[in-house]
C-alpha cells in the first residue's frame, strides 16, 4: 500500500505563487502517471497537471502558462509550481499516482487547501 502526503498549500495574494509537494511511500513501479488535481466547492474535481514516470507532463488549459509539474522517481516526490495564482484557482489540491498495467493503483493523498485571496 502507498500513503500520499500532500503539502505547501496554504493562503496567497492574486499573483502570487506556492509550491506544492507530494511524497509517497511505499513502493511505487515505473510507467505510472502522477498528477495534481483540484476541487473547488460545489464543483467536481479537476485535472491540473499530470507526468509520467518518464518525464511527460500534461496541463489543463486554464494553468498551463502558470503552472510547471515536475517529479523525482528515486525519491517519489512530486511537486507543482504554481505562479500568477489567480482567485478561481482557489480549491483543495490533490496527489494522485496511477498504474494501468500490473500491478494496477490508484492512490490519493488527503489534499491541501490552496486560497487565493486580497
Amino acid at each position: 500500500q502507498v500513503q500520499l502526503v500532500e503539502s505547501g498549500g496554504g493562503l496567497v495574494q492574486p499573483g502570487g505563487s506556492l509550491r506544492l509537494s507530494c511524497a509517497a511511500s511505499g513502493t511505487v513501479f515505473s510507467g505510472d502517471r502522477w498528477g495534481w488535481y483540484r476541487q473547488a466547492p460545489g464543483k467536481e474535481r479537476e485535472l491540473v497537471a499530470t507526468v509520467t514516470s518518464g518525464g511527460t507532463t500534461d496541463y489543463a488549459d486554464s494553468v498551463a502558462d502558470r503552472f510547471t509539474i515536475s517529479r523525482h522517481n528515486a525519491k517519489n516526490m512530486m511537486w507543482l509550481q504554481m505562479d500568477s495564482l489567480k482567485p478561481e484557482d482557489t480549491a483543495v489540491y490533490y496527489c494522485n499516482a496511477k498504474r494501468v498495467y500490473a500491478p494496477r493503483y490508484d492512490y490519493w493523498g488527503q489534499g491541501t487547501q490552496v486560497t487565493v485571496s486580497s
